[in-house]
């Protein structure tokens, strides 16, 4: 008789047989992000990308008027918000809007699971853009943002499969233990091959495949940025992983940084005002 197959094997068996329906990235952020890595992008037509989707609009406009973003006053058209924001903040916010969409569920404990995923996602990209922009590393906050949304794709993927294989197996019972194992034996593997299938550049592939690899490519900027946020993220509590005594001054990201303590202090404050756009 054989052994039963494990949660691991189970999705592995589930990839392999393509009956796996992947998330899809958003192409109005696609095109959003081709314009304005043009040298002169064109406001007019980002604000033509977002406002041909009214569900786009809204939720643009409801993060411009977060706390985080909000001036005076608040806006009310998406050409206001560009103005306010500039055209890169803006894509920044279309991404976030874009995204969210992917970590939400019907299932209430992979809703969870995704709920807490999607604020280390937040907290990620933001992290790792502070830090670019205190610093002078040479990276363009854009790639910074999107290295971090997405590092941990690969644990979105695993959730979502999991509800997949779920739906067709309803006295499936898996326990947060379980899940909790595959996402962090799968996702490094599968983020990398999601991110590849979205037709992202390589190194971004690169970030989702080996951010927890423990030999740092000391030279790869993007990933050390990551990295750090990563870590602050883990502190704070952000996401799924708590870790409030970890000293983050002495980790080999900080000190390749070049970052002080008072750097990793207003990091930390910094981040806790992100929670909002996770909501």
């Amino acid at each position: 008789m054989s052994a039963p197959l494990s949660l691991i094997d189970v999705i592995n068996r589930f990839i392999e047989s393509d009956s796996v329906v992947l998330p899809v990235f958003n192409s109005a952020s696609s095109r959003i992000q081709q314009e304005i890595a043009k040298n002169e992008p064109s406001t007019q037509v980002i604000e033509k990308i977002i406002t041909s989707d009214q569900a786009l609009a809204t939720q643009v406009l409801k993060i411009a008027n977060s706390s985080f973003y909000r001036g005076l006053n608040e806006v009310g058209t998406v050409r206001a918000a560009i103005m306010r924001l500039g055209i890169k903040e803006i894509a920044k916010v279309v991404l976030l809007a874009t995204s969210r969409q992917h970590f939400k569920s019907t299932d209430k404990t992979i809703n969870r699971l995704m709920k807490k995923l999607w604020q280390h996602a937040v907290g990620c990209a933001y992290g790792a853009v502070w830090l670019a922009r205190h610093h002078t590393y040479g990276v363009e906050q854009s790639q910074v943002f999107f290295a971090g949304l997405f590092h941990d794709v690969g644990k979105l993927l695993v959730l979502v499969i999991i509800e997949q294989i779920k739906r067709r197996n309803r006295e499936l019972r898996i326990t947060d233990d379980l899940l909790l194992e595959a996402m962090d034996r799968l996702h490094a593997r599968e983020g990398g091959k999601l991110l590849a299938q979205w037709n992202m550049p390589e190194y971004f592939c690169v970030i989702a495949r080996e951010h927890h690899a423990q030999k740092i490519d000391e030279k790869n900027i993007l990933m050390l940025l990551v990295r750090m946020a990563n870590l602050v993220c883990h502190k704070l509590g952000i996401g799924l992983v708590h870790d409030p005594d970890l000293v983050l001054p002495a980790t080999l990201e900080a000190d390749l940084l070049n970052l002080s303590e008072i750097d990793l202090a207003e990091l930390e404050i910094a981040l806790e005002d992100t929670a909002i756009l996770a909501d």
